[in-house]
C-alpha cells in the first residue's frame, strides 16, 4: 500500500508550549486512523498542519491528495450565505434525514443539522483523503449510524479526531494518541487502545520495580560495604601495629564501592527504566441542595413552533426528582429548545411547562464561543473574592486545566478546555437539578468517563442532550424521545430502547460479524506478548489488516440491509 501521508521531525508549539516534536508517521491508502489525546495537546494543531491552515515550527508533513476536512468548530450558515440543494448534494442532506426546506440561507438550522451539510459538502468534493475533526459533535443517532456506514465504504484514508468511544470503536484499526509531547501508535479500534495501553503501563511498571528492587539490593550492599570501610578507618587509628593492613583494607572497600556504584549508574543511564506516568485523574464533585416532591416538572400538551416549522406538539410528560433523563431525538427535533423550556429561557407556545417553583437548576448550553476571548478563565468567570477565585481554580485543576493555562486569554484554549470552564461555573453553585447540553463536546476520554461516575453518584437529578452514545447509556436510565411531532417519555435507557426498537438485525451477518471480532481479538492478543521486533509481527499484522477490512464490508453490508427495509 501506499503512503498518502508522510510526516518527519514534525514540531508545532504556541509561545512556549511545545505540543509535540520529533513526530514521524506514515499514513497510508485505505486505513482508518483514530487521534485521541487530553485537550490541549495539539490534535486539533495536528490537522490544521495536514491541511495547510497553520504551518509546523520544524519539519515537513507531505499530504498526497486533496483532503476533505471537517474543522472542529464550523461556521457553515453564514449570515446571507445560500445554500445549493441539488444533485449529489441534495442526495446526501436527504440520507443525513435534512429537509429541503432546511437548507436555504436559515437562521434556524440546529448544531446537528448545520453540521450535516458541512458533512455533505465534504462527501460531495469527492476527496482522496477524509480528515474529521469531531464529527460526532451535535449528530444524532441516525446522522452517527449514516456516517459509520459511509466511512465503511470510503475507499481512501480517514483520520478522525474524537472522543466518541462508540464511533471510534466502529471505525477504526489504528489509535493515535497525543501524549507528552509524542505520538504514540496502537493497533485496533478504541477499546483495543484502551486495553493495549493498560498492558503498556503494567509491564513498564512491572520492569521498572524489577529495577528498583535490584537497585535497593545493591544500595543495601554499598552500605554494607561502607560500614565496613568506614570500621576500617576507624581501627586504622587505633590499633598500633595493624594501621596498614586496616588502611589498605579500607582502601580496598572504598575502591570496591566507587566501583559498584558507577556500575550501578552506568546500566540505570543505558538502560534503565523510568516510572511510567499515572494516567492524569480528573475530579468532578457536585452538591445539591434538599430534595422536593416527587415530581419537579411537567408538560401537559405543550408545542414549539418556529415560523412555519413545528418542533413538536401535543407532548405530556413528567420528570421525577433524583432521575437522570436522557432526550434524544433527531438533529432539528426540538432538544434544545426543550431544555430552554426547563431553564425558563423560552416559552411553549401552547399548553403549560411546570416547574417546582424551589428548583435550583444548572444550565450547561452546547455553545462554547460566548466566553470573552480575550480574558482568563478566573476573569470569565466573574469571580472577584478571594475564597471563590481559590475554589474556581481548584475545581480548574482538578478538571486538567492546568495553573499555567488557567492566566492564559481564552482564546488560546482548545474548546473542550472552554467547556471545563463553563462546568466549573455550575460547579461553584448548589443546584439539585442540571441541565446539560452535550456536555461531553469537546471533553477529551479521561474527562468524559470522571463526567460519567460523577453524575452517577449525584443525588439531585440530571436532564442530558448527548450525542454520545456510551455517556448516555451509562448514565440515563429514563429518556424522553421524539417520535412524530412529540416527546414521549420511556422508562428504559438507550441500550434497551435501541434493541427494541431495532428488530431488523440479520442474524447471519451478527454471527459473520462475530467470528471475524473473534480472531481480530486472537490477533491483538498475539501481538501484544512479542517484542516490537518480532519476525512474526508483520505476518500477523497483514492478516490483522484483511480481518479489519472484512469486519467493515460486514458492517457496510448491513447498513446497506438494513435502509432496504426501512
Amino acid at each position: 500500500m501506499t503512503n498518502v501521508i508522510s510526516v518527519r521531525n514534525l514540531k508545532k508549539a504556541y509561545e512556549e508550549k511545545v505540543l509535540f516534536e520529533g513526530v514521524n508517521l506514515d499514513i497510508q491508502h485505505g486505513e482508518r486512523i483514530g487521534i485521541v489525546g487530553a485537550n490541549g495537546t495539539g490534535k486539533t494543531s495536528l490537522a490544521n498542519i495536514l491541511t495547510g491552515y497553520t504551518n509546523q515550527d520544524a519539519g515537513s508533513a507531505d499530504v498526497m491528495g486533496s483532503v476533505g476536512y471537517l474543522q472542529q468548530s464550523t461556521e457553515i450558515n453564514r449570515a446571507g450565505e445560500t445554500i445549493e440543494v441539488e444533485g449529489e448534494f441534495l442526495k446526501r442532506t436527504k440520507e443525513l434525514g435534512i429537509l429541503t426546506d432546511c437548507t436555504g440561507s436559515e437562521s434556524y438550522l440546529s448544531g446537528g443539522e448545520k453540521l450535516k451539510i458541512s458533512l455533505a459538502k465534504i462527501w460531495t468534493s469527492q476527496p482522496d483523503i477524509l480528515l474529521l475533526d469531531e464529527p460526532t459533535n451535535h449528530l444524532d443517532l441516525k446522522g452517527i449510524d449514516w456516517l459509520i456506514s459511509e466511512l465503511s465504504l470510503f475507499k481512501g484514508a480517514v483520520l478522525i479526531i474524537s472522543h466518541d468511544r462508540y464511533f471510534l470503536d466502529q471505525i477504526v484499526d489504528r489509535i493515535l494518541e497525543i501524549e507528552d509531547k509524542e505520538i504514540h501508535e496502537y493497533v485496533g479500534n478504541y477499546s483495543d487502545y484502551r486495553a493495549e495501553k493498560k498492558r503498556r503501563y503494567e509491564a513498564r511498571l512491572h520492569h521498572y520495580q524489577v529495577q528498583e528492587n535490584e537497585r535497593r539490593r545493591i544500595e543495601k550492599h554499598l552500605e554494607s560495604l561502607e560500614n565496613w570501610s568506614a570500621k576500617a578507618h576507624n581501627q586504622s587509628t587505633k590499633q598500633e601495629g595493624k594501621k596498614e593492613y586496616y588502611r589498605k583494607k579500607a582502601k580496598k572497600m572504598d575502591k570496591q564501592v566507587k566501583s559498584t556504584r558507577n556500575r550501578l549508574q552506568k546500566k540505570l543511564e543505558e538502560s534503565g527504566v523510568e516510572r511510567p506516568q499515572d494516567e492524569k485523574k480528573v475530579r468532578f464533585q457536585l452538591q445539591e441542595d434538599a430534595g422536593h416532591g416527587k415530581r419537579i416538572i411537567e408538560a401537559n400538551e405543550i408545542a414549539m413552533r418556529f415560523s412555519s416549522r413545528t418542533l413538536f406538539e401535543r407532548t405530556s410528560f413528567y420528570i421525577k426528582k433524583g432521575e437522570r433523563v436522557g432526550v434524544i431525538g433527531e438533529n432539528g427535533s426540538g432538544k434544545t429548545t426543550l431544555l430552554r423550556l426547563f431553564v425558563g429561557e423560552n416559552d411553549c407556545v401552547e399548553g403549560e411547562l411546570w416547574r417546582s417553583p424551589t428548583l435550583s437548576v444548572g444550565y450547561l448550553s452546547q455553545d462554547v464561543h460566548d466566553l470573552p476571548e480575550e480574558e482568563n478563565a478566573i476573569e470569565a468567570l466573574g469571580y472577584t473574592t478571594r475564597d471563590d477565585i481559590y475554589q474556581a481554580k481548584t475545581i480548574l485543576a482538578t478538571m486538567g486545566l492546568e495553573r499555567t493555562r488557567q492566566v492564559i486569554p481564552i482564546r488560546m484554549l482548545s474548546l473542550g478546555e472552554r467547556t471545563k470552564i463553563k462546568l466549573t461555573g455550575i460547579l461553584m453553585n448548589k443546584h439539585d437539578v442540571l441541565v446539560l447540553d452535550e456536555p461531553t463536546n469537546h471533553l477529551d476520554l479521561p474527562s468524559r468517563e470522571q463526567l460519567e461516575e460523577t453524575l452517577m453518584q449525584f443525588a439531585g437529578t440530571v436532564i442530558i442532550v448527548s450525542h454520545d452514545y456510551y455517556f448516555m447509556d451509562k448514565v440515563c436510565d429514563r429518556l424522553i424521545v421524539h417520535n412524530k411531532k412529540r416527546f414521549q417519555r420511556v422508562e428504559m435507557g438507550l441500550s434497551e430502547y435501541e434493541t427494541k426498537k431495532k428488530s431488523t438485525t440479520d442474524p447471519t451477518t451478527e454471527d459473520q460479524k462475530m467470528l471475524v471480532e473473534n480472531s481480530i481479538s486472537a490477533i491483538i492478543s498475539e501481538i501484544s506478548v512479542l517484542p516490537h521486533d518480532h519476525p512474526k509481527i508483520k505476518e500477523l499484522d497483514a492478516s490483522l489488516a484483511k480481518l479489519l477490512k472484512q469486519k467493515r464490508e460486514i458492517q457496510a453490508s448491513s447498513k446497506a440491509k438494513k435502509r432496504s427495509i426501512e
